[in-house]
């Protein structure tokens, strides 16, 4: 009997693909039942139907990693709950190397998901052909074995979840067409269709290839765009069984699974083709774009080399379905920055069957509780800003975001399309300086400067790269004598208003109503105790204050702070990131070159550290801030664009006889390291409290009113044991380089991952930060009486753990 169609809902989900239908799925589960589906045309008939169906866990962070182990998990007992098949199958999957450095990263992911409790095996080449019999082996260097890995019907899973929401009160309704979204007050109110409209508390955009369409009904940024995507379907093949795992060989960019006796070969070409850059019809539905084996050559290539069967083998079937990716090859979770309620869950990469239990499970959870109940950062919605929605530079970055399922992971890998893209008033200075430029949020920052008749070119390698002795140039400049950083990548918004101080006070963790000219290092934590963000908060005047933050976080923060101001402050927030140049004046020699460019008195007496002052430097009059993140002696000086490039000019004239130089973001990592100093989105994420950070002291659980997570910090303080911590190791050998994501033991058992790492010129080895794990306690005993090593590509290494910071514990340079 056909359904009325409704009026209103408490949600409305746009799109019946996987992700869609696993959105509405979990939903219900948490017991909402007045959710309404909207498909355009059939369920999965968008991207899901064609999709490979591959289920691989693992993945470089943990709670991505953990999003997928619930997948697989799911999909394994959702047959018996609604009677559908989901064609999972628990096959596991190989990953082979052909060169010495994708061995290097399979002995690192090895190393990973013993970090995550992923099983994991590392084995030669005869034991993987032994797995899987019909590939060649003669060119294969090892390969890693992970049971848990699987495969699955998407268009199976699709109608198994749309069943099992339907169950608990989801209303589903096929061939409904959504022309617009409902706004009032920045609030969404709900969706308008061909069929009339719907009022809803809650719309989630789930409509695939669509959802950028979507996104543009209502303002809100959803940067996706389309490639093709192609893998062919043979007949049978002697040797393949329905048992077969999947396999992947990164260095041929290829992948193969079992399919009725033959296998589906596709892959990740190292330059994609974009598609639908007039937009993508509406009526794409269990559609298909021309063959071109043209552009499945190269992947067609190596998959003969692999599998010479194929060389004789029928191809019944060549798939050329578009999907979506985004600019870093992430999915986009969440709320949306730019309108209440509205929320995303789409370009999943190719990852989409893999990633949708998860991903809906938290998305789910993220509508219900009003924020997001572990650490998405990676794949936040407002990692992103507007312009990064830019359709020329969408297209220009999806030709190099396909490839990198497979292109080779080095450490501090750049990517090399759309660039350059955001540029300080200092970029042409620092290029004819040899600078070479890496990018954040779309900023081209000087990562490292080479040497005269140096070419300012990374060169990647898992040991030493190419800039190892000019990042020991810069920093030994810094820590003898001073160093100018180009940080004006760095966000800046500007709060202000007769409740600014009573708002950011609640919102932050440390004490904020303080005197004017006072900086304020501080978390802005959730309820749970977590951070959301940590920053630097400048009192310019009693209603006004800077907020300095991370790079990439100028859209989250904002979003953060606007969501917790009461509807009735007085209070506006404005980002004045483009307003302002950043550049960092640290090391020994600061104060003597800033005291040539300046009437101010720039002694500790005068100008302390944690304070802020507007003065003169040379003709301009910006904000000098005595902060630091490198451990020394120095000011941020936050310039006025138009007097970026004089104020640069005349740091380098008053400081050429006092060893002043250039330095980059690569460097910035190493110092600040051996100081121990936490960084956001690393050490510092929604799921870890400034206890487990070891940031105590930015905490003021007895101020009036307290503020956002100060409950959840309570009750952690009062059960005293620390399960977790934050803990700086260095390597006693001074060879081995660390990257981050390495194993740290304890007595030889998984106790804990890196979270950042570099090689300490000043300590004369690689140090890092970890987070170490134990269900008895993170304490002094824990560190003091274990064996602590490192496991780095297989090999390990005694580290030592350090309770206070290896460089400079008592901060006697940064107080000078």
């Amino acid at each position: 009997m056909a359904q009325e169609f409704p009026t209103q809902a408490q949600v409305v989900i746009v799109g019946g693909g996987i992700i869609g239908c696993s959105v509405a799925y979990h939903l219900t589960k948490l017991g909402w039942q007045d959710v309404v589906l909207l498909e355009q045309g059939q369920l999965s008939g968008g991207t899901t139907w064609h999709a490979a169906g591959l289920v691989g866990q693992l993945r470089s962070h943990a709670n991505m990693t953990s999003l997928i182990k619930y997948s697989t998990q799911l999909y394994s007992e959702l047959e018996a709950e609604t009677g559908l098949a989901t064609g999972w199958k628990n096959c596991g999957s190989l990953s082979v190397a052909r060169t010495a450095e994708r061995m290097t990263v399979l002995k690192r992911t090895a190393a990973s998901a013993r970090a995550q409790g992923v099983a994991i095996e590392v084995i030669s080449p005869k034991e993987a052909q032994d797995l899987w019999p019909v590939m060649a082996i003669d060119d294969l260097v090892g390969a890693v074995w992970l049971p848990g890995d699987g495969k699955a019907n998407p268009t199976d899973l699709t109608q198994s979840l749309a069943k099992g929401a339907r169950s608990r009160g989801a209303r589903i309704f096929e061939r409904v067409r959504v022309t617009g979204i409902s706004v009032a007050n920045g609030t969404v109110t709900g969706v308008e269709t061909d069929r009339g409209a719907i009022s809803a508390q809650v719309v989630v955009n789930c409509a695939g290839q669509w959802a950028r369409k979507v996104g543009q009904m209502c303002g809100v940024s959803v940067p996706l765009h389309s490639a093709e995507h192609m893998y062919i379907v043979t007949g049978r093949i002697e040797g393949v069984h329905p048992d077969l795992p999947v396999m992947r060989d990164p260095d041929g960019y290829i992948y193969f699974k079992e399919e009725v006796g033959g296998l589906v070969m596709g892959g990740f070409e190292p330059e994609a083709k974009p598609w639908g850059m007039t937009g993508i019809p509406d009526d794409f539905e269990f559609a298909l774009l021309p063959d071109d084996w043209d552009q499945f050559e190269i992947l067609m290539q190596s998959a003969l080399q692999r599998v010479p069967q194929l060389a004789t083998s029928e191809v019944k079937k060549f798939y050329n379905g578009p999907e979506s990716f985004t600019p870093d090859n992430n999915f986009i979770l969440g709320e949306a920055p730019e309108l209440k309620n509205f929320y995303v869950g789409a370009g999943f990469n190719s990852m989409g069957i893999a990633s949708a239990g998860g991903a809906g499970r938290a998305l789910a959870e993220w509508i219900v509780n009003g924020a997001p109940t572990m650490d998405l950062w990676p794949v936040d919605i407002r990692r992103f800003a507007g312009f990064n929605n830019n359709p020329r530079w969408l297209h220009d970055r999806v030709k190099e975001t396909l490839g990198l399922h497979y292109v080779m992971p080095w450490p501090n890998r750049e990517l090399d399309t759309a660039r350059p893209f955001r540029r300080s008033p200092l970029y042409d200075r620092l290029a004819a300086k040899r600078a070479c430029f890496g990018s954040k949020m779309g900023w081209e920052r000087a990562n490292w400067f080479a040497a005269e008749g140096e070419r300012p070119v990374t060169e990647y390698a898992f040991g030493r790269q190419n800039w190892h002795e000019a990042v020991k140039r810069e920093m030994k400049a810094t820590r003898e004598a001073a160093g100018l950083f180009d940080q004006t990548s760095f966000a800046k918004l500007l709060v202000q208003g007769r409740d600014a101080a009573m708002a950011l006070d609640r919102i932050c963790a440390a004490r904020i109503d303080v005197e004017v000219g006072r900086s304020i290092y501080t978390g802005m934590l959730n309820e749970r105790g977590g951070y959301e963000s940590d920053l630097t908060l400048m009192r310019l005047a009693t209603e006004r204050f800077l907020i300095i933050t991370g790079s990439a976080q100028a859209v989250h923060d904002a979003d953060w702070i606007r969501k917790n101001i009461p509807a009735d402050a007085h209070v506006t927030l404005t980002d004045v990131t483009s307003s302002y140049a950043v550049l960092a004046l640290m090391g020994p020699r600061s104060r003597d070159i800033l005291g040539r460019l300046t009437s101010v008195d720039l002694s500790s007496e005068s100008f302390p550290f944690a304070t802020n002052r507007e003065i003169d430097i040379g003709y301009a009059t910006a904000y000098a801030n005595r902060m630091t993140y490198v451990g020394e002696l120095g000011w941020e000086l936050i310039v006025p664009t138009e007097f970026a490039v004089g104020v640069y000019e005349a740091l380098h004239a008053a400081g050429a006889d006092l060893g002043l130089v250039d330095c980059g973001y690569y460097a910035l990592e190493a110092l600040r390291l051996e100081k121990g100093y936490r960084a956001w989105s690393r050490e510092l994420t929604p799921d870890i409290t400034p206890y487990e950070a070891g940031l105590a002291f930015a905490v003021a659980l007895d101020k009036p009113g307290g503020f956002i997570g100060r409950d959840a910090l309570v009750a952690a303080k009062a059960k005293g044991v620390l399960n977790r911590r934050i803990v700086q190791f260095t390597v006693e050998d001074s060879g081995p380089m660390l990257w981050g994501g390495e194993l740290i033991l304890r007595d030889g058992q998984p106790v804990g991952e890196i979270r950042s790492a570099a090689y300490g010129h000043t300590l004369g080895c690689s140090v890092a930060l970890a987070l170490l794990e134990s269900p008895a306690g993170v304490d002094r005993a824990f560190l003091e009486t274990g064996r602590f090593e490192v496991e780095l590509a297989g090999e390990r290494f005694p580290v030592a753990a350090h309770l206070s910071p290896a460089y400079d514990p008592g901060s006697l340079r940064v107080k000078a």
